[in-house]
């Protein structure tokens, strides 16, 4: 079988989609599956490294909706393919092979506040178009599977739940009262994430504990635009909190292992990756209470209503001092992290191109 990629996301800097499409390739090489089947990547710049036994496309141009809609399907028609994996929200729809697309949210939908008026309408049309032609819509929760049925119109039989893998960032027994008070926040900042509410709050705790820290890792992408480097500057927290706009790998990695507890305020995702990707490393989280948090993190996370400082400023706190809170949700991590294998989700994102073959 020969399966085609948008491979955009995973050439040049590499952040979630490209870390779901790495995740799955890496498991596929590794299992033998590009011996099996053959691979044509299809980017805009190279990929480097190039994945062994896949082919890379190079198709010049920028990477949005003209690259994908019709610089790449006249590149792939010449290739003989068999399925299209489009890992990014929306796929070529002129391309003539059966297509499998992921979707892991829909909040240009459900939020359409949160979008400028042309990109929000551009991901709506292509994102409910492709999930209407695709042979198969695959995302990565429940609560995500019921909002693409409801707000895109995608049969339910159509839709595949397939949660990703997470990354193991460290020994999470290393999680012991020797971590100093450092507490992470890791993603793009989006209005949805509330990270001016988290350095309030965080700022709150500092003034009453002098050795806590704060590493935020994300550029920002807020809309309407939220001037988080101000914030920083009235808060006066100087050298206790850094802003890294971004991190590789090794670097995340590093903050990861260093990291006593996390924080991921947001109102709306599919999933939620860094929180348990926080929980391999032994930072336990802090995260508003809802519906995809509590599926995600199930035990192992404090919850708190968005709106309540109080009791997110004690959450906080509670988190990066009192050793007891952190054993109870760090024993209870097993259970939340069981279904995030890489080696299942390979599996069973294979099993969904191959029938729509």
């Amino acid at each position: 079988m020969r399966i085609g990629i948008d491979a955009r996301e995973i050439a040049g800097r590499v952040t979630g989609v490209g870390r779901y499409l790495s995740g799955l390739l890496t498991q596929w090489i590794a299992d033998g599956v590009t011996s099996r089947h053959e691979f044509v990547l299809y980017a805009h710049a190279p990929v480097s490294p190039a994945p062994p036994g896949c082919e890379v496309r190079v198709l010049p141009g920028s990477s949005g909706t003209w690259w994908q809609q019709a610089v790449l399907p006249v590149a792939a028609r010449k290739d003989g393919l068999d399925v299209f994996l489009a890992p990014q929200y929306s796929a070529p729809l002129l391309l003539a092979v059966p297509t499998v697309v992921v979707i892991y949210d829909v909040s240009f939908a459900a939020h359409p506040e949160w979008f400028r008026v042309r990109e929000g309408l551009r991901l709506r049309t292509l994102a409910r178009s492709s999930a209407r032609r695709a042979c198969a819509v695959v995302t990565i929760s429940d609560f995500s599977f019921r909002e693409i049925h409801e707000r895109l119109g995608a049969s339910d039989r159509r839709i595949h739940i397939i949660p990703p893998g997470v990354p193991v960032r460290a020994d999470g027994s290393t999680a012991s009262s020797s971590r100093e008070p450092r507490l992470l926040y890791v993603g793009s900042i989006f209005n949805r994430r509330n990270v001016p509410t988290l350095i309030r709050a965080f700022a709150s705790v500092a003034r009453s504990r002098p050795d806590a820290t704060l590493d935020l890792v994300g550029d920002n992408r807020t809309y309407p635009f939220e001037d988080v480097a101000a914030l920083i500057e009235r808060e006066h927290l100087g050298a206790r909190l850094t802003w890294h706009a971004y991190a590789s790998d090794e670097v995340l990695a590093g903050l990861y292992r260093r990291a006593r507890a996390f924080a991921f305020l947001s109102e709306y995702e599919g999933l939620g990756m860094t929180p348990l990707e926080a929980l391999t490393a032994g930072a336990p989280s802090v995260l508003y209470d809802t519906p995809i948090a509590r599926e995600s993190c199930g035990q192992a996370a404090l919850y708190v209503r968005r709106g309540d400082d109080q009791a997110l400023r004690t959450a906080i706190e509670r988190l990066l001092y009192d050793d007891q809170i952190r054993a109870t949700l760090l024993r209870a991590a097993p259970a939340a992290l069981e279904k995030y294998s890489w080696a299942r989700a390979a599996a069973d994102m294979l099993d969904v191109l191959e029938r729509c073959r």
